[in-house]
């Protein structure tokens, strides 16, 4: 399309396209021609500009040209579309400014429009690559989709054994372009595992997708997993069971072989000679007694008698003292109980410069700090290292092989009073998180569990 000269002014310059419409391919170069007439009487000079949305990847070569009264010549209108999906298929209207350096001509912009092929670009990763448990196994499958177009793909699964059944919550995503969608993944054996070695079920997770009208089908992704099936009954249960056994007939044996002896033959000797003798000489105690029993024995036998006077032998009576409470020496009674403690620290770092670290736990005095989890997460995808302080221990991981990362120790990390959990984060690349604008820090967080014990005075 031509746009006239003003009325009046005489028609110096005509432009043209050999084709209204054009395809061009993402990664690729197409060329337009367009012929450009000097229909004035003077040489003139003129400039070429590309208006409309595909400006930024469309240019005119040359990009100035100089014609004779009379002449025509070619330009080249050249679209290279970038391979990626901010580029999105289909038509584009643009347009060619034909603007003369000369003041009394004015431009003129022949129309067209270029439609963009849609290209297909999937990646997909499974969340995580190994699970354990005793009844299920839990994924998760992200789709991006880097191409310039809409796209549904299907999801599948190949079960390494017969004994494992393999189950998507849905059967198909349909993912935007530029985008990321999710699925989750179940994995669940045919039967339970009660006792003995843990069991490992090997899987194939497949992504299928479509290839665009009048191109050949893309290769399916794999994605390679694994299920550990776990013993309901851990392997250690028998030998506890039998030791709990052993352990509580060594108790009763020892009852009644030593203790309940030593306990009788501790009554027997409370009685001592020194406190019989204690009791029967001592007249505070028996005087009142022996004199009572005397009178009353002593008058009945005169009555009856005629006046003799026999006095009756007193009875000894024991008496034991009861023994003093013992009273607990320093150090020795029971602890407090260990309190369920936990702490988590949030650590932000640029690229570029020095680590940033923090702590999150510094362990108070007269206490200690007993680690029995640990879980680093990395929610942005960022890439860098982490080093993870406990105490004197440390654990060094890399950003780009995790999202979330989590540790369980069975015997715990003590951690002494005054030492402190810490967190060192040094960012080499910002990641990107789905549906989010790209942050400018690494964003790393940690959270650590367990318990706080006194520490014996």
């Amino acid at each position: 399309m031509e746009r006239p000269e003003p009325y009046g002014a005489p028609m110096s310059l005509t432009a043209s396209l050999d084709a209204t419409s054009v395809t061009a391919v993402p990664g690729d170069e197409t060329r337009l021609p367009l012929q450009v007439r000097n229909s004035g009487s003077t040489v003139e000079e003129y400039r070429f500009e590309v208006a409309g949305a595909c400006a930024a990847w469309a240019t005119v070569e040359p990009a100035n040209l100089s014609l004779y009264p009379g002449d025509t010549a070619t330009v080249s209108v050249t679209f290279r579309p970038p391979r990626d999906s901010t580029v999105l298929a289909g038509e584009t209207p643009f347009g060619v400014r034909v603007i003369p350096t000369s003041d009394h001509a004015e431009p003129v912009v022949p129309e067209g429009t270029v439609a963009v092929a849609p290209f297909t670009e999937v990646t997909a990763e499974l969340v995580p690559r190994g699970s354990h448990g005793v009844r299920r196994g839990a994924h998760k499958i992200a789709v991006d989709n880097r191409g310039n177009a809409p796209l549904t793909v299907g999801l599948a699964a190949r079960a390494g054994t017969e004994r494992t059944r393999i189950t998507f919550d849905r059967p198909d995503l349909r993912i935007e372009p530029g985008r990321a969608s999710f699925a989750e993944l179940r994995v669940k054996p045919g039967r339970l595992l009660w006792r003995g070695t843990a069991v490992t079920h090997t899987f194939q997770a497949v992504v299928a997708t479509p290839a665009p009208e009048g191109e050949e089908p893309a290769a399916p992704v794999l994605l390679d997993g694994s299920y550990q099936q776990e013993a309901i009954l851990p392997r250690w249960l028998p030998r506890a069971v039998i030791l709990a056994c052993v352990l509580a007939l060594a108790c009763v044996g020892l009852w009644y072989g030593l203790l309940r002896p030593a306990v009788k033959s501790a009554a027997r000797e409370a009685i001592t000679p020194e406190v019989i003798a204690s009791a029967t000489s001592d007249p505070a105690k028996n005087g009142g007694q022996s004199a009572g029993r005397t009178g009353g024995q002593g008058g009945g036998k005169t009555g009856g008698a005629g006046g003799g006077g026999a006095s009756a032998t007193p009875t000894p009576t024991v008496s034991v003292k009861p023994s003093a409470p013992a009273t607990p020496k320093p150090g020795t009674g029971p602890l407090p109980p260990a309190v369920p403690t936990s702490a988590q620290v949030r650590v932000r770092d640029s690229v570029g410069g020095g680590a940033s670290s923090d702590t999150a736990l510094t362990v108070p005095a007269k206490k200690t700090f007993r680690v029995t989890d640990i879980v680093v997460q990395n929610p942005q995808g960022d890439a860098g290292s982490v080093v993870v302080t406990v105490g004197q221990r440390t654990f060094s991981l890399a950003l780009e092989n995790f999202r979330d990362s989590d540790y369980h120790f069975v015997s715990p990390i003590v951690v002494p009073a005054g030492s402190r959990l810490t967190m060192t984060v040094d960012c080499r690349k910002v990641g990107r998180p789905v549906n989010a604008p790209t942050p400018s820090r690494c964003s790393v967080s940690m959270f650590a569990g367990g318990t706080m014990q006194q520490i014996k005075p």
